[in-house]
């Protein structure tokens, strides 16, 4: 079951996520956060001012492996949050349209389509050392209207998908009402 109905003839070209290397980035302060208790013990231990404070995070009494247990499973359940949004989140480019699909909030989806007969212009953008390496970057599809914008943040290869989208913008018949 997908978030929108193909129409008569449309199919679907390429799906696209945020790149992987950015999801794992997305993660590390998680990992961190998950991985803090069992290394403050010993990080409060090494300078004699801090050393007696170690003692309040014993976890071998049954309240404080109470209190790690919450503790991980708050912030595994934002981590997981996080893969969520990541995997639900795609751009879906057909041949007659990009669709959006963005996961808000757990339960809270939009779902945006722009017809590439209304497509303008295609901008790639990418900044800096590192996506410059990686091959990722911003795709924007500006329509006719002033405010319509879809930009696709993060996308891998994005001069491979913008001329992908330019080739079926191209494909379609230009209507020019004679």
């Amino acid at each position: 079951m997908r978030e929108f109905e193909l129409e008569p003839g449309e199919h679907v070209v390429l799906e696209a996520r945020k790149h992987w290397i950015l999801f794992l980035g997305e993660l590390l302060p998680y990992a961190i956060l998950i991985l803090l208790p069992f290394a403050l013990p010993k990080l409060l231990a090494v300078t004699p001012q801090t050393a007696p404070y170690a003692s309040f995070l014993d976890y071998h009494s049954v309240l404080g492996r109470a209190g790690l247990g919450v503790w991980i499973l708050v912030w595994w359940t934002s981590a997981w949050g996080a893969f969520t949004r990541y995997f639900l989140n795609v751009w879906v480019l057909t041949n007659l349209r990009i669709v959006d699909i963005k996961q808000r909030r757990y339960f809270s989806r939009e779902v945006s389509s722009l017809f590439l007969t209304r497509v303008q212009d295609v901008t790639t953008e990418v900044t800096g050392i590192v996506p410059s390496l990686l091959g990722l970057g911003d795709i924007k599809v500006q329509t006719a209207a002033e405010d319509v914008e879809f930009v696709m943040k993060g996308i891998p290869r994005p001069e491979q998908m913008r001329d992908i989208i330019l080739r079926y913008v191209s494909t379609k018949p230009v209507n020019t009402g004679v």
